[in-house]
């Protein structure tokens, strides 16, 4: 078995360790079956984040805090999407957090046999494949990396285990 961590290291304020394992759980991980098929809109975050705290804000002003019934259908579905589906992670929220010093221009992904080095617009566009129907990537992973624009949807670099801004 390979080692699971990812470590973010180079031209960085924060070097940062990554763990594929759990990315299960977190909510910005995208369906990789249907990712380079539906269009994408680039939002900010934290405008993301407040329009909709703000929705949500309308609501319980207009409605009270009436919560409505869970669906146990819906719940179900989620579960079951989740344990049997194909996952990746955005790859720039990690950058982000490594906080990127000025001047830096590029990313290098080091893999067990090979360095391949990204502009660093193309690494923020970047998306890390984790899970394959359910599973971890554990023959060839932790993680592929796929181009933001899907063109190596059908050769993603795999083996990926480290990336250093330059």
């Amino acid at each position: 078995m390979t080692n699971e961590i990812l470590l973010i290291n180079g031209n960085v304020k924060f070097s940062i360790t990554l763990d594929p394992s759990v990315w299960i759980f977190d909510d910005r991980k995208v369906d990789l079956c249907t990712y380079f098929n539906e269009p994408r809109l680039e939002q900010n975050q934290l405008e993301q984040y407040t329009k909709s705290a703000a929705e949500h804000w309308d609501r319980e002003i207009r409605e009270g805090a009436a919560f409505p019934p869970i669906q146990r259908s819906v719940t179900k579905f989620e579960k079951e999407k989740m344990i049997t589906g194909t996952f990746a992670m955005p790859l720039h929220p990690f950058l982000q957090n490594a906080e990127i010093n000025e001047g830096a221009h590029a990313v290098e992904i080091h893999t067990e046999t090979k360095v391949y080095t990204l502009t660093l617009q193309d690494a923020m566009e970047a998306i890390l494949g984790f899970s394959k129907d359910g599973k971890p990537l554990r023959e060839d992973g932790p993680v592929h990396l796929y181009f933001g624009d899907g063109s190596n949807v059908n050769n993603p670099i795999v083996q990926v285990r480290r990336f250093t801004v330059l």
